[in-house]
């Protein structure tokens, strides 16, 4: 006689895909409803997973805020703000790009949620080191990515000038951004572009 032998399912077990998750997670509900009004909770239930599994790979929720940061927060600075002025034919190019996209996409939207970066800063900043050593990192990168190209455009510019035509990309950026927010427009962007087009282009 022979026995059929019924084979359950395996339990799939991807500890990476599930980081991967709770990062998605977290840094949604960090962009939509701030850091602070997030809460461990919000995040499991998001993330369809147990508070075991979140703390497994963070520890704490400061420990998945500093995360969020920097794999989730810094790689949208990176691929929003920094690569396509880097590649674009000219660094007023790549701005115009930039700003420009932008507010398209907050228009097809019909919101301005705000740029996350700005939104952490803003939060955490003055109230721990950690978060704002973590921020800065991510505004020191983009500034500096900025000033290579700067200078690759024009030679005669020295680092110094360089870095502060950068910081006034970068602090226009996130000030449009920050209006932007504010009145649910995105004309303070397409604003921005136009004079920094005509500043750098000068």
């Amino acid at each position: 006689m022979t026995q059929d032998i019924i084979e359950r399912p395996r339990r799939t077990n991807n500890p990476q895909a599930m980081r991967t998750r709770i990062l998605d997670v977290a840094a949604d509900l960090f962009q939509r409803n701030g850091y602070n009004a997030t809460s461990v909770h919000d995040v499991v239930r998001g993330a369809a997973t147990t508070g075991g599994a979140l703390h497994h790979h963070f520890a704490t929720k400061k420990t998945l805020g500093l995360a969020v940061i920097a794999e989730r927060v810094a790689k949208e600075v990176d691929e929003t703000a920094i690569q396509p002025i880097m590649t674009a034919t000219s660094a007023a190019a790549g701005i115009h790009t930039v700003f420009n996209g932008v507010a398209d996409t907050l228009e097809r939207n019909r919101a301005v949620s705000g740029c996350p970066l700005n939104n952490l800063a803003l939060e955490l900043s003055l109230a721990d080191t950690d978060f704002r050593e973590a921020v800065n990192t991510v505004f020191d990168r983009w500034r500096s990515a900025l000033s290579l190209r700067l200078r690759a455009d024009r030679p005669d510019l020295d680092a110094s000038r360089a870095h502060d035509l950068a910081t006034l990309v970068v602090a226009s950026y996130s000030g449009a951004m920050a209006m932007a927010k504010a009145s649910q427009s995105a004309e303070p962007l397409r604003a921005c572009a136009k004079q920094l087009e005509t500043l750098l282009g000068s």
